[in-house]
């Protein structure tokens, strides 16, 4: 909205969207330890993809992101999405 993509009106609509999303946080116990294990399981020296991939996995989701390492990370954990995805309904 602010770079003039949308207005006022389409971002609310966004914005109220993603607050009715059901989301797992991360930091609780089943999410940490999924990402010690995925972690584990593939030799990771950081957590953060792990992380990232553990709550997708958990929520049985699919990981929309621009990051190629992070995408290439979890083509054989979860599926991935185009980003165009987050804006269609």
């Amino acid at each position: 909205m602010r770079a003039g993509q949308i207005d006022d009106r389409e971002a609310l609509e966004i914005h109220e969207r993603l607050t009715e999303v059901r989301v797992r946080l991360l930091g609780d116990r089943v999410s940490r330890r999924t990402a010690w294990d995925l972690a584990r399981r593939f030799d990771w020296e950081n957590l953060a993809d792990a992380e990232c991939l553990a709550v997708t996995k958990l929520q049985a989701d699919a990981l929309v992101t621009i990051d190629a390492g992070l995408a290439s990370k979890a083509a054989h954990i979860v599926p991935l999405a185009p980003l165009d995805d987050l804006f269609t309904e």
